[in-house]
């Protein structure tokens, strides 16, 4: 029966359902909103809980992978298993039209199937190096942002990105990161967290989460309890995070605090270790001291808990899929992200709740928390998305000004010996490296001139990109130092090769590849942009000592 049928059949359970449902520990989400203004988020979730079997609320539990390009392709995953949400990726995803057909068509099929649940959709578009989506705007990443220092920058990106999201059908959006990146060799997060000072990190995560939710999307703050001080990548294996609890406290968690304070909607689990918070030797994701004890109790969190996604080989070190299906939700997790193996984990929950291991209190307490966030984001009373008014919002003027506006208040001028910048026309320059041909293109519409070689440039530029754990990169720097030129390095991700490269004459950072971010650099090469960010982190080695907060 379809959900909007059913809440109107089962309307005449209202007054027995208690207000504001306790969750086992006795503590409750607040009372607000409700499905079409007639009732509280809470109950219409103890509604539609009302009339859901075993397998239906088990499903609620998993987010998998969509398969391919069309509804049908899902249509059995959909009716067999009930699942309580799926994540797009790219090869999902073609055009603006087929991505909003895909979504109403998901929709449907979830209607039509058992308990008539809808879906939250979800997809990581973090923006900048993570954004799955082909079409829309596309702004730089979170350490741009945080280089700004605005939040009201950070709100501008979550803001543009949740309408473009609203109207594809996708109603949640695995950002924003709040790990604090302290580890300049960390191989996964870099330019994706807002920088290195934990303020800064929360006040930007908090004010992205907000925005999203403003916007109609439920917003996933990761990942719990920090990522940011890793040299290990979780996707390909188990990183420690192996720091006291004391640091910790000061370092890793204020984001998560601030996150939960701005009553984030969904929170995920890191698979790390770290053994001065919990001596288990589980990663976070399976650790019930880490998200029952802290995240819950400590933090009085009482959102939807996901799991990172459950094919990493970060959780899948010692246990088989199934059980760390069960154990992730025996640790409090809500929502299983990606198991590789639907029907395992599905088998191993559905088990683990005949035998008793999972009770049917906690699986219900779980499953509440999903159905009141999808009330919440008004899901249950959700009409079709219209492609025609998706083609209309999507990269829309209002919105690539926003992003342009950012990548622009971000770049850093970071170095600048003997005047070297800005560049004036008629000038002659020679790009080279990352971004070399948008970025001299751009500088040709300037009036600067283009040279094929250093020796007869007045100035080299070499795009960058993570120089620093690059050789062919930093060679390409260095043969440009050696033709005796002045040359200015355009960093376009983390700022730490700075270190590097004592012999330039200039060095800007962008904290971002992505177009806006390489125009925005070309413009504070010739003076036309005035490169007002600073350093989000701090760049250990640097000549000058660069620390955060820094930029000329």
């Amino acid at each position: 029966m379809a959900a909007r049928r059913r809440l109107a059949l089962l309307s005449t359970v209202l007054l027995l359902v208690p207000v504001g449902c306790a969750d086992e520990d006795g503590q409750g989400r607040q009372e607000g909103g409700g499905d079409g203004g007639t009732s509280s988020p809470e109950r219409t979730a103890e509604r539609v809980m009302a009339d859901m079997d075993r397998d239906e609320k088990i499903g609620q539990l998993f987010v998998p992978t969509v398969s391919g390009t069309t509804p049908e392709e899902n249509s059995d995953l959909i009716s067999e298993y009930h699942p309580g949400g799926l994540i797009y990726f790219p090869e999902n995803l073609t055009d603006t039209g087929q991505i909003a057909e895909l979504s109403n068509g998901l929709q449907e099929l979830a209607e039509d199937s058992g308990a008539g649940v809808p879906l939250l959709l979800g997809v990581d578009q973090e923006q900048g190096t993570v954004a799955r989506l082909p079409v829309g705007t596309r702004f730089p990443d979170a350490m741009a942002v945080g280089a700004t220092r605005s939040t009201d920058h950070a709100a501008a990106l979550a803001g543009t990105t949740a309408d473009e999201l609203a109207a594809l059908g996708i109603t949640m959006d695995y950002a924003p990161v709040a790990d604090v990146n302290v580890d300049p060799d960390n191989p996964v997060i870099g330019i994706r967290s807002f920088g290195s000072d934990p303020e800064l990190v929360g006040r930007m995560a908090a004010a992205q989460a907000r925005a999203f939710q403003e916007g109609g999307v439920a917003p996933v703050v990761k990942h719990f309890p920090g990522h940011g001080d890793t040299d290990v990548d979780s996707h390909t294996g188990l990183p420690t995070v192996d720091v006291s609890r004391e640091t910790w406290e000061e370092r890793d968690l204020p984001p998560f605090r601030q996150a939960v304070d701005a009553g984030a909607d969904a929170v995920m689990t890191a698979h790390v270790l770290t053994p001065g918070l919990d001596g288990s030797g589980e990663p976070a994701t399976l650790s019930p001291e880490l998200v029952s004890g802290v995240l819950r109790d400590e933090l009085g969190y009482d959102g939807v808990v996901t799991t990172d996604a459950l094919n990493m080989d970060g959780v899948r070190q010692t246990h088989g899929d199934g059980e760390i299906a069960v154990r992730a939700l025996e640790a409090g997790a809500d929502q299983l992200l990606m198991p590789p193996d639907l029907e395992t984990a599905a088998t191993a929950v559905r088990d683990a709740v005949e035998e008793g291991r999972i009770s049917q209190k906690r699986l219900d307490t779980s499953v509440r928390r999903v159905l009141t966030l999808k009330a919440e984001r008004g899901l249950y009373d959700a009409e079709p998305v219209d492609p025609e008014a998706a083609e209309e919002t999507l990269g829309s003027e209002e919105h690539r000004a926003a992003a342009r506006d950012l990548a622009e208040d971000a770049v850093t001028l970071l170095r600048n010996e003997d005047g070297t910048l800005p560049l004036e026309e008629g000038d002659t320059v020679h790009v080279t490296g990352r971004g070399a041909e948008e970025i001299g293109a751009r500088l040709a519409e300037a009036g600067i001139e283009r040279a094929d070689t250093a020796a007869d440039a007045d100035t080299v530029v070499v795009g960058t990109a993570d120089a620093r754990d690059d050789t062919q990169q930093r060679r390409r720097v260095t043969a440009a130092v050696e033709s005796g030129t002045p040359v200015v390095v355009v960093a376009q991700a983390t700022p730490y090769s700075l270190a590097e490269f004592d012999g330039v004459e200039g060095y800007l950072a962008t904290y971002s590849d992505v177009g806006v971010s390489r125009t925005a650099a070309a413009r504070a090469l010739t003076g036309e942009v005035n490169p007002s960010g600073k350093l989000p982190v701090g760049v250990p080695g640097a000549d000058a000592g660069y620390g955060d907060g820094q930029g000329l």
